[in-house]
């Protein structure tokens, strides 16, 4: 088993990139609302805070921030991806490995996190999820993209709405180059 070095920070900010096994897939914006049951059932069960949210057909984006006395993150993202795999027929390919482990062929296994370290980091990964709908061309604006929580952003006043973003936003986002 792999020793994974993450950074366990109970009342933490943490930016995150998840993507399904087979990236030429549109589940996740296909079944939006499995997602959303999803997301909303494991919030009921161990609370967290949505600062940013995006989903693409492929991959998602998302800022959390953990109650006080709580670090553990990959439990929640655990718990969403067996809800949202469990919602869906199971008609996908399976490796030899993921059979014999009784495993679902949708999600790649584990996930990326970036513990956020200041505003300034902060900042640039809100911005990196808004942008990325526009980076990937599916969309010209991050305003048309309408699986982002851009929208609760700028409704709440912290985006205008023709917010366009900066194409060379530097940093590690979890993505292919």
């Amino acid at each position: 088993m792999s020793d994974y070095r993450r950074a366990f920070i109970p009342g933490g900010g943490w930016f995150f990139t998840v993507n399904l096994l087979d990236r030429r897939k549109a589940l996740l914006t296909h079944h939006i609302e499995i997602l959303r049951d999803a997301v909303a059932a494991t919030r009921r069960s161990h609370p967290f805070e949505i600062d940013a949210f995006v989903v693409l057909p492929d991959h998602l984006h998302a800022i959390w921030k953990l109650p006080p006395d709580d670090a553990n993150f990959s439990v929640r993202w655990r718990l969403i991806k067996t809800r949202f795999a469990e919602a869906l027929p199971a008609n996908e390919r399976l490796s030899v490995v993921r059979a014999a482990r009784n495993e679902r062929g949708i999600w790649q296994r584990r996930f990326w996190e970036h513990l956020i370290r200041d505003e300034a980091d902060y900042a640039r990964h809100v911005e990196y999820c808004y942008y990325n709908p526009v980076k990937h061309g599916h969309v010209s604006k991050a305003c048309d993209w309408r699986y982002s929580s851009f929208h609760r952003d700028v409704r709440a006043g912290l985006f205008p709405e023709d917010w366009g973003g900066d194409a060379k936003i530097a940093g590690e986002f979890g993505e292919r180059a």
